[in-house]
């Protein structure tokens, strides 16, 4: 149980801990962490366990840390091999990637390791380059750019706490050839996108020019996977391929053309854009997106009660829908008529965090 309570003696003494420490932002998550602990060690939980907590908790405290300096900074992760060399055509890639996103604005998320890491790391620069490094006993330690920093790199022991903070801080992701971990990581992120559990976000699978990685594991999908129904239809289709780097670059910034940020409110999904749509438009969504709703159709917005107490972004237009769970995935499709929408046509570029 979440919620499980203690003995309000107890409760009262945390509270007094709380006040001595200064705690008052947020208290009752802080109470959560600190009554969860507690709760682990009434259980008589498993040491290993109890270690596995407890350097999690810490690692991600540490890189909470790392990040909330940049947190108005728009980030992109780039996921590739640690074993690619700088002759490589992919090292340009990532490097060439890296450095025009950072022209742009954007600070560059990397693993911090050797190989594609270091070379997006190289064109980002070292005051837009961040990293969340591993500790492997081979293979891995944090390349020159990001060291040479060390309030820019963070380290950590587990991968899955490092997997979060490498994709919870950034709003697009680049992802070049790479072996196990990169296939991890990019199957994470259209886990995430498939499922809701994250934010709609653009994804880039990067090749060298000529390139047919990932060609291959578009043709893997759709001879395999979507036919043996374990996935749906289009369901990779939420993410570009390309060899270009300029098509790459297009579609991170792109992605944030008109859409801003979405919130659900129960069962019902605000999104917020940049440009409201036209009449014309909003009967063409629902029209083209009909499918993909619970009930009733896409209509327009104000900001509800809680966003203008909260101050989220409570001068942009709305629009509302009920949207099939089922559905969810299809957001991204959603998303991508709204950017293209001819109201949105003289809007200037911006960032997601502008």
């Amino acid at each position: 149980m979440i919620d499980e309570p203690l003995p309000d003696a107890l409760s009262a003494e945390i509270n007094a801990v709380l006040d001595d420490a200064g705690v008052h932002a947020d208290r009752r998550l802080v109470m959560r962490m600190l009554r969860t602990a507690i709760l682990l060690g009434e259980d008589g939980t498993d040491r290993l366990d109890l270690k596995i907590a407890s350097a999690a908790l810490a690692e991600m405290r540490d890189a909470f840390r790392l990040f909330a300096p940049y947190r108005g900074v728009p980030k992109v992760t780039v996921f590739g091999s640690a074993r690619t060399r700088t002759d490589d055509p992919l090292y340009r890639q990532a490097r060439d990637v890296a450095a025009a996103l950072a022209t742009d604005g954007w600070m560059v998320v990397t693993g911090a390791g050797p190989g594609i890491m270091q070379a997006a790391a190289e064109g980002a620069g070292p005051a837009l380059s961040l990293g969340v490094s591993i500790r492997l006993p081979f293979e891995e330690k944090p390349n020159g750019i990001v060291s040479s920093g060390q309030d820019h790199v963070v380290a950590m022991k587990y991968f899955f706490t490092r997997k979060l903070m490498l994709i919870k801080e950034s709003e697009g992701f680049i992802c070049l050839p790479g072996g196990f971990g990169t296939l991890d990581e990019m199957f994470e992120l259209l886990t995430l996108q498939q499922t809701g559990k994250a934010e709609p976000m653009p994804i880039v699978l990067l090749d060298e020019t000529g390139g047919r990685f990932w060609e291959g594991l578009r043709s893997f999908v759709d001879e395999h996977l979507a036919p043996a129904g374990v996935i749906s239809e289009g369901d990779f289709d939420r993410v570009v391929i390309t060899d270009s780097v300029d098509a790459a670059r297009a579609e991170i910034t792109g992605f944030w053309r008109n859409y801003d940020s979405l919130r659900w409110f129960g069962d019902t999904l605000v999104l917020r854009l940049r440009a409201e749509p036209t009449d014309a438009e909003l009967a063409d969504l629902n029209e083209r997106f009909a499918s993909m709703l619970a009930s009733d159709r896409i209509e327009r917005a104000t900001p509800r009660s809680v966003e203008i107490a909260d101050g989220d972004a409570v001068d942009l237009p709305r629009l509302a829908l009920r949207l099939d769970q089922r559905r969810v995935g299809d957001l991204f499709r959603l998303i991508g008529a709204i950017n293209a929408l001819p109201s949105a046509d003289e809007l200037p570029e911006r960032s997601p965090s502008a």
